[in-house]
């Protein structure tokens, strides 16, 4: 009887290692940096706006700011895609992502607020969306590389017209 109570517990105890393996993979975690066109600096925060899978809801809640000023991105497992903003002023403002600045739309489509990025791309290469904030010669202080893992993206303050529009 002595032997069973064993086997029962030994199994017992892999089931919840099973179980806690199992709870470990359901969330992935992304290193988020945003770059100011301006400065090609860093800038250190963590009022980001995240939604996922073409969702309305925003998670303001799901980044973490690192100590080196980069956000550590929380995601569930059924993120198959996000789309990130981030908030200034006391989070009154959203800055002007570079990845949309130049889709003013046309006859068939309306400008995209927002890009989509796959999740499993991020994860496995490390995604920099795109800058079109800046001409055709990009300058090399935002010339950056994003390791796997990591999500790059490149801002700028509203301008007047666009805070009065606000």
């Amino acid at each position: 009887m002595d032997q069973r109570a064993r086997r029962v517990f030994f199994l017992l105890i892999c089931l919840a290692a099973a179980c806690g393996t199992a709870c470990a993979q359901t969330q992935s975690t992304i290193t988020v940096r945003m770059i100011d066109i301006r400065t090609g600096m860093l800038i250190p925060t963590s009022n980001f706006l995240i939604r996922i899978n073409h969702q309305q809801t925003e998670h303001g809640d799901w980044v973490k700011q690192n100590e080196d000023g980069t956000g550590n991105l929380t995601l569930p497992a059924d993120a198959e895609v996000i789309s990130v903003h981030a908030t200034y002023d006391s989070a009154t403002l959203i800055y002007a992502n570079c990845d949309a600045d130049k889709d003013r739309g046309s006859a068939e489509k309306a400008p995209a607020k927002d890009h989509w990025y796959p999740v499993v791309e991020i994860l496995s290469k490390g995604l920099v969306a795109p800058n079109d904030c800046v001409g055709k010669k990009v300058p090399e202080k935002l010339q950056v590389v994003a390791k796997p893992g990591e999500f790059v993206f490149f801002v700028r303050l509203l301008n007047a017209r666009e805070r009065f529009k606000e």
